[in-house]
């Protein structure tokens, strides 16, 4: 591709974002943002795909209109996938992963699945295991299969309602799905277990071009027919992109939002625990990923109390010298503390106050730098989304890992890596926003803090 501007379609956990990437220099042009508002059902929570799909036409035309748009890549969240009927319409709303209604039918499921040794997938609650998810669907409405002509991961319906064309791809696949064998780069017996066989779409790369846009696309945005789609990615893969095209191994990406994923590269072989949310990743060059997680902005939402001023020096050094921390787990439903009950010690800060704001900078740290000791993390750490912008949660990630901590200036990496799914020749990254290197005058205090933290919570 020469010339032009890439539209990214970013459905992410909380928000629906569509940004306008140079794939000259990564840098967005233009982003607007949509909530991601579950809806109660029936039959199920679900997605507002329709209204999601709207937004993005709409987007796509005021975008084009302005700047123009030469291609279209998609990255959303995982554990997710649509359920298509004959004519290509939704034959069931697309589940929202945090619905309960799976764990029903746990006991049942767990008599299906392939192991974490297979698979590299942790078994989850909920519907975050995307197999669990259809085994609920199938067996909740015994009409279901009959109707289901094709599924697809979640970043390959927006292609398919772009294209028309169906696909899954790797990245989605590898996200603690169940369905997929990380390292033989196929679908894992479970899908013909659940009669899914010749019904789940082909996988391919995420780079792979999916097609061109119907006519239809053509008509609502104004954007020429041969406007290609890539077939698209896993967001937390997308932010990994740009840095398996740009650094040496070994290194580390964070990518932060609902959720903190910690990726590993060419670090430490360990042994992963499946019970402490660690799980195989697949990179967008197929590649296995060791990761960890927690949902971090999820709790940073939580504590904050809606309200999160951005510490001083005072206020840090204040925390550290009285020992005030919060323990995990702030969201008990998964992570690496999964099960476990959050609690302060010392006495608890004010929400509002800038030392909350410190000790759950610190706290969001300190389960970030577990996560990466947990997958063997070695080398430099690249932190990317809202997390990025934390100066004291960068600090303490520093002192708590010894290594150097590059806060991303990108307002998110998820757009970044699937622009570069169109022009991968591109590794540019934008510089951080914090100095990476000098001395922290609080460098030994955090140190001290960070080991305190181990030892109570048991890290």
């Amino acid at each position: 591709m020469t010339g032009g501007h890439v539209a990214v379609i970013d459905i992410g956990k909380t928000n629906a974002k569509l940004a306008l990437v140079d794939p000259a220099d990564l840098a967005e042009v233009a982003v607007i943002t949509r909530p991601n508002t579950v809806r109660p059902g029936p039959p199920w929570p679900h997605f507002d795909t329709e209204g999601h799909w709207q937004f993005l036409l709409d987007g796509l035309r005021d975008f084009h209109s302005a700047h123009g748009i030469s291609a279209i890549s998609v990255t959303t969240h995982g554990a997710c996938a649509a359920l298509l009927d004959e004519k290509g319409g939704l034959a069931a709303p697309i589940l929202d992963y945090e619905h309960d209604g799976p764990d029903d039918l746990s006991a049942d499921y767990d008599a299906l699945r392939p192991g974490f040794s297979e698979t590299g997938s942790p078994r989850l609650g909920m519907g975050l295991n995307l197999g669990a998810q259809l085994h609920w669907m199938l067996q909740s409405d015994p009409g279901l299969r009959a109707h289901t002509a094709r599924i697809v991961t979640y970043p390959q319906y927006w292609g398919f309602r772009l294209t028309g064309v169906a696909a899954t791809d790797v990245t989605s696949l590898g996200c603690h799905t169940d369905l997929w064998l990380p390292a033989e780069g196929r679908f894992s017996p479970l899908v013909d277990t659940l009669g899914l066989g010749g019904i789940m779409a082909p996988p391919r790369r995420p780079d792979e071009v999916l097609g061109p846009i119907t006519a239809e696309v053509a008509k609502a945005t104004g954007l020429p027919r041969e406007t290609q789609v890539r077939c698209g990615i896993h967001d937390s893969n997308a932010s990994l992109l740009p840095h398996l095209r740009s650094q040496q191994a070994p290194f580390s990406v964070v990518s932060t939002g609902t959720w903190v994923i910690a990726m590993s590269i060419g670090g430490t072989v360990v042994d992963l625990d499946p019970g402490k949310d660690t799980l195989i990743n697949v990179s967008a060059l197929g590649a296995p990923v060791p990761s960890a997680r927690f949902m971090g902005g999820r709790e940073h939402d939580i504590a904050s109390g809606g309200a999160y001023p951005d510490p001083d020096e005072s206020e840090l050094a204040a925390i550290l010298r009285d020992g005030i921390m919060l323990l995990p787990a702030v969201e008990p439903g998964s992570g690496p503390f999964r099960g476990r009950q959050a609690r302060w010690v010392g006495a608890e800060p004010a929400p509002g106050t800038g030392r909350r704001g410190a000790a759950l900078a610190f706290y969001l740290a300190l389960m970030t730098a577990h996560c990466l000791r947990i997958i063997g993390h070695a080398g430099q750490i690249v932190v990317e989304g809202p997390f990025a912008r934390n100066r004291a949660y960068a600090r303490m990630l520093a002192a708590a890992t010894g290594d150097r901590v590059i806060p991303s200036g990108a307002a998110t990496g998820t757009s970044q890596g699937a622009a570069l799914l169109v022009d991968g020749t591109r590794p540019a990254m934008p510089a951080p926003i914090a100095p990476a290197d000098g001395a922290d005058p609080l460098t030994a205090q955090m140190r001290a803090y960070a080991d305190l933290w181990q030892d109570r919570s048991g890290a």
